[in-house]
């Protein structure tokens, strides 16, 4: 079973933080679940930071390499509150889709612990014929 996207449209106002329709919910659980969760809330990071880097460059009245300076300064910290903020903000994200709280933290680990184990089995490590 295939789970439903969002176009594209929708993806920027998920991105910007709008709810999305309760038949998305799966997606949003998968979004924020998958083993790209990171990168995916970095995407979602770079988008929201965009506008105010194209207006730093754009439109600021000084050199250029101060405009490159301070878009790449606040991009780069806007990343880093992102990243710090990270779990709290994909909780948020289901919690909105109408899972419970701690659905997305649970899962992770679920899944974390699932490939850990797999890494760790006999069967990975040694190959099936070794158990002759």
């Amino acid at each position: 079973m295939s789970t439903q996207r969002p176009g594209p449209l929708r993806w920027v106002w998920y991105a910007y933080g709008g709810g999305l329709p309760r038949e998305l919910a799966p997606w949003v659980l998968e979004d924020t679940t998958c083993s790209t969760w990171v990168w995916r809330q970095m995407a979602r990071a770079v988008v929201q930071l965009l506008p105010l880097v194209v207006v730093c460059l754009l439109l600021v009245p000084v050199p250029l390499a101060y405009r490159i300076a301070a878009a790449g300064g606040g991009l780069l910290l806007g990343l880093l509150f992102s990243l710090a903020y990270m779990v709290e903000t994909t909780e948020h994200r289901v919690v909105k889709a109408g899972y419970p709280p701690g659905t997305a933290g649970r899962l992770r680990a679920e899944r974390a612990e699932r490939a850990r184990l797999e890494r760790l089995s006999p069967y990975r490590r040694d190959g099936a014929g070794s158990f002759d």
